[in-house]
């Protein structure tokens, strides 16, 4: 169980997180959150979003889920331009759409104190939502935390043990040799309707079918069994939403108003011709 009283020193750096400190009575038993008009605003730069294995059945009809990186961590794709998530619009998800437990969390997160071998729960006091000001859910009642602080703990748990199962499935994956390189590009065009260069998109790590298939009966069916088949099958669904990104980000760019074009100096009115006596 992640214990908010005792204090730690947190470092490191973790998306989002401005000013993650450890989550305390004496430090915060007047703090909780409130609404805010724009509260995903946090997460409209992130064009990747980390995953866990749970999630790719719901995130797959969203957007495309890939491996990065040596370790082969699953992210989500929300947006092909850097700096850039298409389903963030003006601070608001897009509610058609799956959120990742990465962002739902915000702004609790899980810090290792690996000095006494435990998890400390964190708060941004960074978060916009995050106030000492008359908040609307408290993170402590009277002696104790609350139930809406109780119920982030319970979320931060969960997505600890999902976090580390998926770990656990990826190094499955690595020694079975089931990842493959791939880069996804796209071709526009220009405005007389030529083709535009090619540009790359995302290099990254996949699981095939054929790699699958080669895979022993009894490896197939430990792995229906344990659920890294469904996994496997939900991230090359997923990969089909390579095009709606490209659409999403078409269909925004064409949104942008053009700038206002230059305003032109106003003429020099010429002096009155002076009539002649």
């Amino acid at each position: 169980m992640a214990e908010p009283q005792a204090p730690v020193a947190v470092s490191g750096n973790v998306m989002f997180y401005k000013n993650p400190q450890p989550l305390t009575k004496e430090t915060h038993d007047k703090f909780g959150v409130k609404q805010v008009d724009k509260p995903f605003e946090f997460m409209a730069e992130q064009h990747f979003l980390p995953l866990t294995a749970p999630e790719f059945g719901a995130a797959a009809a969203s957007f495309p889920i890939i491996f990065a990186g040596e370790d082969r961590s699953p992210l989500a794709v929300m947006g092909i331009r850097s700096g850039e998530n298409l389903f963030v619009k003006e601070g608001q998800f897009e509610q058609d759409f799956y959120m990742p437990a990465f962002a739902r969390r915000y702004p609790f997160v899980l810090a290792s104190d690996q000095a006494n071998d435990r998890f400390v729960v964190c708060v941004d006091e960074s978060a916009e939502c995050v106030t000492n000001k008359a908040p609307q859910q408290k993170f402590f009642e009277g002696a104790d935390t609350s139930q809406f602080t109780q119920e982030a703990f319970q979320f931060l748990q969960n997505f600890e043990r999902d976090r580390q199962a998926t770990e656990q499935m990826i190094n499955t994956f690595k020694e079975l040799d089931l990842f493959e390189q791939k880069e996804m590009n796209f071709q526009g065009q220009n405005p007389d309707g030529s083709p535009a260069e090619r540009q790359k998109i995302a290099d990254y790590f996949a699981i095939t079918e054929e790699r699958l298939k080669s895979l022993p009966a009894e490896k197939l069916k430990e792995f229906t069994d344990n659920g890294y088949l469904a996994v496997a099958h939900a991230h090359m669904v997923s990969l089909g939403n390579w095009q709606r990104l490209v659409n999403m980000t078409l269909r925004r760019a064409n949104n942008v108003p053009a700038p206002a074009p230059a305003k032109k100096a106003p003429a020099k009115k010429k002096p009155a011709a002076k009539k002649k006596k």
